[in-house]
């Protein structure tokens, strides 16, 4: 049960508790159609509906064979392997260019900061389909295109705005004194960012590089562009099974990629938790 201050009038209860509804009327609203897919994926009929026994709650209307045929299928573990791969190499340049990016601009003695920052952020502006026909006219110059290098950079470059957007928000009020102090007793730049630096903005490292894990995770419209067929991963193999053949295994799919989700999000809110009260002095 909530608690409220003692001078809070009874209006203004219910006021509150009538917030607190609506936003949870508004977010199940919005989770009910992710969430109804977790029962259809054990759907022993191959069907996209429920049936009349899964209705009746009977056991044999039920099964795990669609998650079994995931492990069965080669084309499902070939793009399960892909989209971790290029998922965690995309995220490790990400998270790397991300953070050096947001540090020098948030630093004061870069020019152009602005434009720099729009620069970096345009990725999360531009529609997907223009960056990724774009994208994939640059690399064929380059004879990247249908590589799984190809395919990295692309996710990178997409997931480094996400990086620099929660770095900067970790560096807000961040005292730069600690730095020239840090400089000023000897130690080395790069002893000074592992030792000072980092530990202050490691919430929102962190965050940035899910974010940019689960945009690499989640993209399919740069994989259509740019990906061959040794390159597919787990978004272009469902977009592939909803056009040649409605599989109920693209429901296990969807399913595992909630599960995951949810998992990266609960990370996300700890992390950011945790952040706050680093800045409020009260973890060390």
């Amino acid at each position: 049960m909530a608690k409220f201050p003692r001078y809070f009038t009874i209006w203004q209860k219910l006021g509150l508790s009538g917030v607190k509804l609506t936003a949870y009327l508004v977010l199940l609203f919005l989770m009910a159609p992710i969430l109804v897919i977790i029962p259809l994926s054990f759907n022993a009929e191959p069907y996209f509906t429920f049936t009349e026994g899964m209705l009746a709650l009977d056991p044999s209307a039920y099964s795990l064979k669609w998650y079994e045929e995931i492990l069965a299928d080669q084309k499902w573990i070939l793009a399960i392997k892909n989209s971790f791969y290029i998922g965690l190499m995309a995220t490790l340049i990400a998270t790397v260019l991300g953070t050096t990016a947001a540090i020098g601009l948030t630093s004061g003695q870069m020019p152009f900061q602005r434009m720099i920052m729009a620069l970096l952020l345009s990725p999360m502006i531009v529609p997907l389909i223009i960056t990724a026909a774009g994208m994939f006219f640059f690399y064929t110059q380059l004879d990247i295109a249908g590589s799984y290098m190809g395919v990295i950079l692309a996710h990178a470059a997409l997931g480094t705005p996400f990086v620099v957007i929660t770095v900067n928000a970790a560096l807000a009020g961040f005292d730069y004194s600690l730095v020239r102090a840090s400089l000023g007793m000897g130690a080395k730049p790069v002893y000074t960012f592992f030792k000072v630096i980092m530990p202050l903005i490691r919430p929102g490292v962190i965050s940035g590089a899910l974010f940019a894990f689960v945009t690499s995770f989640d993209e399919v419209i740069v994989v259509l562009f740019l990906a061959g067929p040794e390159q597919r991963t787990i978004p272009r193999q469902m977009f592939s099974g909803l056009r040649e053949e409605i599989n109920p295994t693209i429901l296990a799919v969807a399913t595992l990629l909630v599960i995951i989700s949810g998992l990266l999000l609960l990370t996300m809110e700890y992390l950011r938790a945790r952040g706050e009260k680093m800045r409020a002095g009260e973890l060390d």
